[in-house]
């Protein structure tokens, strides 16, 4: 192979290389994005829930109990 071949062999691996670790680097990104966005979900839920919950009129027990002078 000539100079120039191997040159470009040579830019080409250093670019994959760059590009392996950005795609790397936006994987994990994403993955955190993620699971964070599924804990947010779950907790939307479990608020609209709770809310239709007081609609109802039906309130957790477990939550606000009595006073102590019951």
């Amino acid at each position: 192979m000539s100079e120039q071949s191997d040159s470009r062999i040579s830019d080409l691996e250093v670019k994959f290389a760059f590009q392996q670790e950005t795609i790397d680097s936006l994987n994990d990104i994403v993955t955190k994005q993620w699971a964070l966005i599924d804990r947010l979900t779950r907790r939307l839920d479990k608020l609209q829930n709770d809310m239709a919950d007081l609609e109802a009129g039906r309130t957790d027990a477990k939550a606000d109990p009595p006073p102590p002078h019951y």
